[in-house]
């Protein structure tokens, strides 16, 4: 299937957890279709090699937690002395542990909320002025079927995608006044890294509840982000767009 072609000449594009995944795939379709691109990702060794495999003019990075608003503000104000951030796809996240809620582990069910919610709110508290200044933005929030319909043993998950959602349906009801819109993605399982992190149990569970019957292919979810990051989208915002195969009831 052809792909869609996207303009994205002159814009500059942030990819929390560019370096993988999903991030990855929406960073290549970005620089494909013109964008600049900046990857925000805490993984050192694999953004190096991310930046250096594609060996592209248009793509930088910052190695950064996201969870530091200090660090997400320092690279904000760095970027835009030479550049306006058109876009942010707050990508980055984390599924956490598999385990009831119960015996889950204090820290670890923290740090999956802090980086799938607080992460996306320090990138967007930090980005936002500037898009307002420029009366241009498009704010994509990966969020997950599972803040929809709550995942069973991966209550830090479900709630950090949930957080996602609200944090969604708010700042774009903020910004609806302006030329800048606020949406988030609701995917279900997909063929990436995120799946290692799970019980083969938990990934089979997930996949049973699909009625297309199978994963989500990267492809299919990166033309749905491209389109809301685009021009083209002049109306929707404050929306939760699905793209779960048919799995979520609303």
């Amino acid at each position: 299937m052809e792909k869609i072609s996207f303009d994205f000449k002159n814009r500059t594009a942030i990819v929390t957890g560019g370096a993988q995944g999903f991030g990855l795939d929406i960073t290549k379709r970005l620089l494909k279709s013109g964008a600049k691109v900046i990857i925000w990702d805490n993984d050192a060794d694999m953004t190096k090699k991310t930046v250096s495999d594609l060996n592209n003019s248009s793509l930088s990075s910052n190695v950064i937690d996201i969870t530091n608003y200090k660090q997400v503000e320092s690279c904000t104000l760095d970027i835009i002395k030479n550049s306006n951030i058109d876009i942010l796809i707050n990508n980055a996240g984390i599924t956490g542990p598999t385990a009831s809620l119960w015996e889950y582990e204090i820290e670890s069910w923290r740090k999956v909320v802090d980086i799938n919610i607080i992460g996306t709110f320090n990138c967007c508290r930090a980005i936002v002025p500037n898009m307002i200044k420029n009366n241009y933005g498009r704010i994509v929030n990966v969020a997950s079927v599972a803040g929809k319909d709550g995942n069973a043993n991966a209550s830090a998950y479900s709630v950090g995608k949930a957080g996602a959602i609200g944090l969604t349906k708010s700042l774009g009801k903020e910004l609806a006044d302006k030329n800048i819109a606020v949406n988030a993605v609701t995917p279900a399982g997909a063929k990436t890294r995120i799946l290692d992190q799970m019980t083969k149990e938990h990934v089979q569970r997930m996949l049973s509840k699909v009625p297309r019957g199978r994963f989500l292919e990267v492809e299919e979810f990166t033309s749905l982000v491209c389109w809301l990051s685009s021009e083209e989208n002049t109306f929707s915002t404050a929306a939760v767009f699905d793209i779960s195969g048919g799995r979520s009831t609303y």
